[in-house]
């Protein structure tokens, strides 16, 4: 019996074994068969649906983008003369990630470059896990020969060339043209105002790269060119602006002033011909440009025009119908009162002409042709000339100036205003002033920029964009305005303040002003700290040249505008004489 048992357990243990291994056997079959299946469902899912993703993943990891560097446009003088172009220059990029003895690699470096090592090692060391990085950017060519004898393993090192900015005459007009930075950047001047323009627009080329990330090869296919960038046509003529800055330099160290600028115009068009700043900045010196050398005086400096703003309030009350042309006022033997105020003038006159009061520069006489006019009328007036506004040149820096509301005036500004006080203005706004009286009696708004064109504007004439239209303002008649520079500002400068510059068989007009600055500590005007000015211009029959100059508290010994600008306007007035050839328009004296 128990055999049986035994038997029978035998089997039934048997039967479950051989149930369990079928159960497995099944689960293998059908997972070998399924697996299949579901792998070849992912593949599919891959190939077809993710293949797009994946195509662009891998493409990236195999392709760079390299941006094509635009060429900057270039800058010309009006009469098309270089002032700022581009070249294209080497830089040098080294692998960090490659280099193995970083002090070697940089001692190396440092002697063909002619740097510190140091500063070399540190910058490679500190930046180890880069691919790249610039060590040093626009290399001469002597420098690049230099870093090519060095064999250099060539998966360390490499070269990249860029724009760099020159200007072929040096530093020319610096406050005009500003500068371009390493990085392609307009800092001041027109490579800031136009930087959109002449910036141009970067292109595009794609390359295949190792798994170290260098350039194997291009694709041709793949390329978007650069657009350079485009031309701009200034009015400035570089002749007649290197006489300004030569003279100008020559005042510096004659009077020392604290500043000093000079404009040439041609009053016609107020197309500014030339404009300098002192201090100024040399373009090859390796320092940054300090602050002060920024500013452009032109259109920065504020201060009380003086005598120089006379002229204009002549003209004013001649177009308003209170003053006529030939009558006299008397000017009181040199002491006036107005209000609680004794006004003088520098040596007492009875009844004087309207050029007189002009030649002599009369106070008494502007005070009481001030009074003639009003504050409303008087205000109107200065406004109209653009004083104690901005002009629209859009230099960078430009200043308003300062004029008070007329319902700030009182009874001293009646005075004051005709005399060249109370109210601040730039040498900018001065001589656009002037050019009123020298033109036709209009105000035009100044003018800097001639055009901007594509680079090639031989074959694509039509892509010149001129900069004709100016804001202009009618101000006076053209007959008054004649009159006062044909008559009393011609006569300044034969027989008044302005004697200093007269130039020998020409007909030279100008007026000179010499204006005591305000000592805010003391609240009255110094006696020893002025502003000495000088507004003019030739042949007084049809001016085609007006020149302004500015100085900022001169040193020398009792300076006024006769003395110490007037000068400096007749030597820059001369050499435009005989720059131009412009011939003589009087007899000699």
């Amino acid at each position: 019996m128990d055999r049986e048992l035994n038997m029978a357990d035998k089997l039934n243990t048997g039967s479950h074994s051989r149930s369990a291994i079928r159960s497995r056997l099944t689960a293998a079959i059908l997972l070998f068969s399924v697996l299949p299946l579901l792998l070849a469902a992912r593949l599919c899912h891959l190939q077809v649906i993710e293949h797009d993703d994946f195509a662009e993943l891998a493409s990236s990891q195999r392709l760079q983008r390299m941006p094509i560097p635009a060429r900057p446009g270039d800058i010309l003088d009006c009469r098309g003369r270089l002032l700022a172009t581009s070249v294209r220059s080497p830089s040098l990029y080294v692998v960090p990630r490659e280099i193995d003895d970083i002090h070697d690699y940089s001692q190396k470096l440092a002697d063909a470059l002619q740097i510190e090592s140091d500063w070399i090692e540190h910058r490679i060391s500190s930046r180890k896990d880069r691919w790249f990085l610039w060590i040093k950017r626009l290399l001469t060519e002597e420098q690049v020969t230099r870093v090519r004898e060095l064999k250099l393993p060539a998966h360390t090192w490499g070269l990249n060339r860029e724009y760099q900015r020159l200007y072929p005459e040096g530093s020319l007009a610096f406050h005009l043209l500003g500068l371009r930075d390493i990085d392609g950047i307009g800092r001041g001047g027109i490579e800031s105002i136009c930087h959109d323009k002449l910036e141009g627009m970067e292109g595009e080329l794609a390359a295949f790269k190792d798994a170290r990330g260098r350039i194997i090869d291009h694709i041709p296919d793949f390329m978007q060119p650069a657009t350079p960038g485009e031309t701009v046509t200034l009015t400035i003529d570089s002749i007649i602006q290197l006489i300004v800055e030569q003279q100008l330099d020559e005042a510096v160290v004659q009077h020392q002033p604290h500043g000093a600028c000079a404009i040439v115009m041609n009053p016609g068009n107020s197309e500014v011909l030339a404009m300098a700043s002192r201090p100024g900045w040399n373009r090859n010196s390796h320092s940054s440009v300090p602050s002060d050398a920024w500013r452009n005086l032109a259109v920065s400096a504020v201060f009380e025009p003086g005598s120089t703003v006379k002229p204009l309030v002549v003209a004013w009350a001649m177009q308003q119908g209170v003053l006529q042309a030939d009558e006299k006022i008397d000017c009181e033997y040199g002491r006036y009162r107005m209000g609680s105020r004794l006004l003088h003038d520098h040596h007492g006159y009875g009844e004087l002409s309207i050029s007189d009061i002009l030649v002599h520069s009369s106070n008494i006489g502007m005070a009481k042709i001030g009074e003639r006019l009003g504050n409303v009328k008087l205000y109107q007036g200065i406004e109209s000339f653009g004083l104690g506004q901005i002009t629209g040149i859009s230099l960078v820096g430009e200043l308003p100036g300062l004029l008070r509301p007329v319902d700030k005036w009182d009874i001293y500004s009646t005075g004051s205003i005709p005399m060249g006080q109370e109210f601040a203005i730039t040498p900018l706004q001065l001589i656009s002033a002037h050019c009123v009286l020298a033109s036709d009696g209009r105000w035009r708004q100044p003018k800097l920029i001639k055009s901007i064109s594509d680079e090639n504007i031989v074959d694509s004439p039509a892509k010149v964009q001129f900069f004709t239209s100016q804001v202009t303002v009618p101000v006076v008649d053209p007959l008054i305005a004649q009159e006062i520079v044909r008559g009393p500002m011609r006569d300044v400068v034969e027989r008044g303040t302005g004697r200093r510059s007269r130039i020998d068989g020409y007909d030279v007009f100008g007026k000179t002003g010499t204006s005591q600055k305000y000592d805010a500590e003391l609240k009255a005007y110094s006696n020893t700290r002025s502003v000495c000015s000088f507004v003019g211009g030739l042949p007084a029959q049809n001016p085609e040249v007006l020149v302004l100059v500015m100085l900022d508290e001169p040193q020398s010994p009792s300076p006024s505008g006769g003395k110490t600008a007037a000068p400096i306007a007749r030597e820059i007035l001369k050499r435009i004489i005989d720059y131009r050839h412009l011939p003589p328009t009087s007899e000699t004296h």
